[in-house]
């Protein structure tokens, strides 16, 4: 429980602080809505799991703490996207909604269809990636550049985001293990989640360097693309997908997160007026979608000689009104299960959007984005900032003209 705490509090919080003057935001404001999601994920799932009929009370266990923080973990996704742009109200927004989406989603795909998905490659990282995306594409803003000297990191601001990423690092096994089936179930999720995100390390690095002229690296690529392996290992993790079917998950989704940032978070931008801060897209949404896929595969390769019978019992829950169901019939489930958290975080995201166009909320203006001080007391020598020519309307012109 604690380790996936950290993962939420210090990992996902510091991970946001990659810009040059936004880092009190980025960990504040993620303090903020994983308090408030905490809350009322502990109610929602309550509902919808664990409150008993007769009593109309709901009982809570170290699991359901688990679960609430799995729960925030979606809406503290959607926050990567809307990085900057949001105001304090519209978070608490999009975690009230993202909540309660979630819950229903995670009921529609864990108890109506009966997927497996202890690490939440779908539930979490599909629909909380795709939510944010959906999100981030109503609220776009056509003059979001007079905010560009802003979208950026500075030496400091990179090194706070690589703590995040390596506690993130550090503690995915126990993300992913923590609620699996205890025993074999638990350790099994823990190394394959472990190879499968060290793998990712090497292909990242090496993409990431590739990539560059001079062969650099870039700080981008190593503080997201080497999380991608564990988010794919979230639901296969607990399956007999083999060591080296680890290896070849996190090797497969180094490049591809790395590629998303070269390539695809551009291209989205220029074509779909997609504005992705972080590039939840790369490390959440796509590494999501293929981890619910891959988890489809290995349900349906399943076979007895290789779990034996009580295995592909006990692993799958093949038990009740599901008892007859095969590994094959598991996997097109799993498939589905996917597609569900993909579609509820596109629809529910494209709603939430709608609704947080409304001019109530007080967000920051196009040339206040990425900035601390519309939101915080920053101390005296941090506002030491150049002055911008920009700043005076009839400077606008010739700046662009020189």
């Amino acid at each position: 429980f604690q380790d996936v705490h950290v993962m939420i509090f210090v990992g996902f919080g510091f991970l946001m602080t990659f810009l040059k003057r936004y880092s009190f935001s980025g960990v504040g404001f993620n303090f903020l809505i994983a308090s408030f999601g905490l809350q009322w994920a502990l109610l929602m799932q309550g509902w919808f799991h664990s409150l008993d009929p007769e009593t109309g009370k709901i009982y809570i266990g170290i699991e359901s703490l688990i679960n609430a923080d799995f729960c925030c973990a979606g809406s503290l996704i959607a926050y990567g996207a809307l990085l900057g742009k949001v105001s304090p109200v519209q978070l608490l927004v999009v975690t009230l909604f993202g909540v309660t989406l979630f819950a229903v989603e995670e009921y529609i795909i864990l108890n109506l269809l009966h997927c497996r998905d202890a690490g939440g490659s779908m539930v979490i990282h599909a629909f909380g990636g795709y939510y944010g995306l959906a999100i981030s594409w109503v609220l776009y803003r056509p003059n979001l550049h007079q905010s560009k000297r802003l979208n950026g990191s500075v030496y400091h601001s990179d090194v706070f985001a690589m703590i995040g990423t390596l506690f993130l690092w550090m503690f995915w096994p126990s993300f992913n293990s923590a609620i699996a089936d205890h025993g074999d179930g638990q350790h099994r999720a823990a190394i394959n989640t472990y190879l499968a995100l060290a793998s990712s390390v090497l292909t990242t690095v090496a993409i990431s360097s590739m990539s560059q002229k001079r062969g650099k690296l870039d700080m981008v690529h190593i503080q997201n693309a080497t999380l991608a392996g564990g988010v794919a290992m979230g639901t296969a993790a607990e399956f007999m997908i083999t060591p080296y079917g680890s290896l070849i998950v996190g090797f497969c989704c180094g490049i591809i997160s790395t590629f998303g940032y070269l390539f695809v978070t551009p291209f989205l931008e220029k074509y779909f007026k997609l504005q992705d801060t972080c590039g939840i897209h790369n490390l959440h949404a796509v590494p999501g979608m293929l981890g619910g896929f891959v988890g489809a595969i290995v349900a349906a390769a399943a076979t007895d000689s290789v779990y034996s019978k009580e295995g592909l019992i006990h692993t799958f829950d093949f038990e009740g009104n599901f008892a007859k169901r095969s590994p094959g019939t598991q996997g097109g489930f799993q498939a589905a299960g996917t597609c569900v958290a993909i579609a509820f975080g596109l629809v529910g995201g494209a709603i939430v959007g709608l609704i947080l166009k409304f001019p109530i909320w007080g967000d920051p203006a196009d040339d206040n984005c990425y900035d601390d001080e519309v939101y915080w007391e920053v101390p005296e020598d941090e506002e030491t900032i150049p002055p911008v020519l920009e700043y005076n309307n009839h400077m606008i012109h010739k700046h662009q003209e020189m």
